[in-house]
């Protein structure tokens, strides 16, 4: 049978696999907690691959730990057609982020192989390693070694909270493969994800054309001061680090504001020491996530954003360390890849509309070593990063259909 136009997924396996996969590691208020590399990511990849190895796939895993499941094409010689994304997240995370893009991925080649369709091309599902970056910062570190954008070594040494390295917790799960990373070929790439925002359900289109994604810049700050009593330290002549983090939070809001309505800007994590009701505190970590589309305008808050720091730092009497510990420009995706996702879309009779991504993928980081896009499909409200997040079965079934037909669009090429 050839890539015909009938074939469609089977949307009550796609649904009832998320729904599998979110029971590992269950969160308390109906999503899940699978952070990276943990024993619930271990047996979330274990389910993963056993289904992958039900419909004949082949499985590597490189040295990060990144999982490729192979359906074999006509012509082993071409670069293989890979859709997925990942299983980790957040902790509170929700049941469809990342996991989506995966569990579709794996539902196309499950349609292929139910109906006998063989590709030109090899198709592939990937799983990447770490891309939430909730355990370990950076994120999308995996993709990110793929695309040349960290360096291993770099990437094996992050540790988390409790000093736990990826190289180590790789190890210890059983994922670090013999592959070097960046050596298993792309010909293309394709990431169904659910939107994780507002767009597409305001404007009633049921899958989202990706075009590109916005840039990001992440920074740790610590404002050092000075611990002291309470009650009997006047206020003036205080070094207060929380008092100092209070106001570079708040304008950490209003830069984004400044930037509006493009710009995003967020204070995602901050420790307080020593943390006593009656001792003033006298250092504070935290976190700033800033994003932009535009290169120039993201260059211009990243400005802005350290000359508010060091006047305000230096109005309170206090000292900072501020580390940018990640610089990533915005992205444009492949017209090919665009173009696939675009005409299976009209092909199937979805309604669409051409969008950018305001969140980080795997994808973004691809894209610089690979053709690359992706298909965005409505969550609720817009919600992600949360338990309460929620998508539609029609919605994830027709976003796994589109990728479905790009991928055969793509295969058939011969991965051009």
């Amino acid at each position: 049978m050839g890539d015909k136009q009938d074939v469609r997924v089977n949307g009550q396996r796609l649904w009832d696999s998320i729904m599998a996969i979110g029971e590992i590691g269950p969160g308390q208020h109906g999503g899940s907690c699978r952070l990276a590399l943990t024993d619930e990511d271990r047996e979330g990849r274990d389910l993963f691959i056993s289904w992958c190895r039900e419909i004949g796939c082949s499985i590597e895993i490189d040295d990060m730990g990144n999982i490729f499941a192979r359906r074999a094409g006509r012509n082993s010689e071409l670069a293989p057609i890979v859709a997925g994304s990942h299983l980790d997240t957040q902790p509170h995370g929700g049941k469809f982020d990342g996991i989506y893009g995966v569990l579709a991925g794996l539902e196309a080649l499950r349609t292929l192989h139910d109906h006998d369709v063989t590709t030109e091309a090899p198709v592939e599902v990937v799983v990447w390693t770490n891309e939430e970056g909730s355990r370990f910062a950076p994120a999308m570190i995996a993709s990110g070694v793929y695309a040349g954008l960290f360096e291993k070594d770099y990437a094996w040494a992050r540790s988390d909270s409790d000093g736990k390295t990826i190289g180590e917790e790789l190890k210890r799960i059983g994922y670090m493969g013999e592959v070097a990373c960046g050596e298993h070929p792309i010909g293309a790439l394709l990431e169904a994800h659910i939107e994780q925002g507002p767009i597409l359900e305001a404007q009633q289109n049921q899958i989202g054309v990706v075009i590109g994604g916005q840039g990001q810049r992440w920074y740790d700050l610590r404002i050092k001061g000075q611990d002291s009593h309470a009650g009997s330290t006047p206020m003036p002549g205080r070094r207060d680090a929380l008092v100092t983090a209070a106001e570079i939070i708040s304008m950490v809001q209003s830069l984004a504001m400044d930037f509006a309505p493009q710009a995003v800007a967020t204070v995602g994590e901050m420790s307080v020491h020593p943390n006593s009701r009656n001792t003033i505190p006298g250092e504070v970590f935290l976190t700033i996530d800033i994003r932009n589309p535009d290169e120039p305008a993201l260059a211009r808050m990243a400005s802005e954003l350290r000359t508010c720091i060091i006047d305000c730092v230096d109005k309170n009497g206090v000292e900072c360390d501020l580390d940018e510990i990640w610089d990533k420009p915005p992205v444009q995706f492949h017209a090919d890849c665009i173009a696939a996702i675009e005409d299976a879309t009209r092909t199937l009779g979805y309604s669409h509309q051409q969008i950018v991504s305001g969140a980080g993928h795997d994808a973004c980081q691809v894209c610089l070593v690979a053709p690359t896009s992706m298909i965005f499909v409505p969550c609720a409200g817009g919600l992600s990063h949360n338990e309460q997040e929620s998508a539609e079965p029609a919605d994830l079934e027709a976003g796994c259909n589109v990728l479905l037909h790009a991928m055969l669009t793509l295969a058939n090429r011969g991965g051009k």
